[in-house]
């Protein structure tokens, strides 16, 4: 079964400027930004975490490439943005994330669709799959048991980032189009839990 978290089990605080280098216009937000806009930033240039896990997306209404952002600073878009497919210099709306657990997280993943064919299960980090002996380079579908995870495209935690949650679409990630607005590959080789 997996586990239900709700958005009440954690406090989560974030400050964003709408300039690098925490200058500009400042706001603090203790929940979800549907659009920066409507809160008076074009865009969030630099932010620092200061509790909880959040998930940052490109565009309002938290589409478009997804971004981590854990407890620390982020003095410019190259820190929440340096490792991934393209570089995004926008983030127009963020939200908590409400299970990351890292000390109690459990995944399952599909080599196909629909929880299909070979599968294997993680309780920590995974900087490769290959290295583990995943035979391919792309997953078909996951189900998080518990936690919240970020799969990457790449070994080392690189590439386009994919947020999987236990709290949503009841932890079932049935195919590609369900990991985000912007997941065009099922590609994933290295897979990590998100710090809280």
């Amino acid at each position: 079964m997996t586990h239900h978290c709700r958005k009440s089990s954690g406090l989560w605080k974030i400050t964003v400027w709408d300039e690098p280098f925490f200058q500009g216009k400042k706001h603090e937000f203790t929940a979800d930004c549907y659009s920066t806009p409507e809160h008076g930033l074009s865009t969030v240039r630099s932010c620092k975490i200061e509790s909880g896990a959040w998930a940052g997306f490109e565009h309002c209404g938290f589409q478009g490439q997804q971004f981590v952002l854990e407890r620390g600073e982020y003095p410019s878009w190259e820190a929440w943005s340096g490792s991934n497919a393209y570089h995004v210099e926008r983030m127009c709306s963020f939200r908590p994330i409400a299970c990351a657990d890292h000390g109690h997280s459990r995944l399952m993943l599909f080599e196909q669709e629909n929880f299909q064919g070979k599968r294997g299960e993680l309780s920590e980090d995974c900087p490769s799959l290959p290295a583990l002996g995943w035979g391919s380079s792309a997953v078909g579908s996951f189900l998080v048991r518990s936690g919240a995870w970020v799969c990457s495209q790449y070994p080392g935690y690189r590439g386009f980032q994919y947020l999987l949650e236990s709290d949503s679409r009841e932890g079932e990630y049935k195919h590609v189009r369900e990991w985000g607005s912007h997941a065009q590959t099922g590609q994933v080789q290295s897979i990590r839990r998100v710090q809280q």
